[in-house]
């Protein structure tokens, strides 16, 4: 038992540096956040009602982009985690951005 002992102690100690830690906002961050996406929300249905011809779908784009990283952030923890978790996410989001650019070169040009 105390070889297992002195192996777990060594361990830990050898492990000290790259154990991540559990970090969680705190209640009020949340709840700023929440309202933040709340706020976000109303800017998005009150732009919905005004006629801004092309510039409609970019405004929700990009107004959806910063909830997205919200929440991505905040409520999934993906700020305090790994980095490997954030160059999936990276990647992820630039095959996404890829596909919805290829999308709208199609819709563009389609109708000449």
């Amino acid at each position: 038992m105390d070889n297992h002992n002195s192996e777990h102690s060594e361990h830990s100690e050898h492990n000290d540096g790259h154990i991540a830690e559990a970090h969680h906002p705190s209640y009020g961050v949340n709840v700023l956040v929440w309202i933040g996406l709340l706020a976000l929300t109303s800017i998005t249905v009150s732009v919905s009602g005004i006629n801004l011809g092309s510039l409609a779908l970019t405004v929700a784009l990009i107004i959806a982009t910063v909830k997205t990283m919200f929440v991505i952030n905040f409520f999934m923890h993906l700020k305090f985690d790994n980095k490997v978790f954030k160059i999936f996410v990276g990647v992820c989001m630039l095959i996404f951005i890829v596909v919805l650019v290829l999308t709208f070169f199609d819709l563009t040009f389609r109708y000449e």
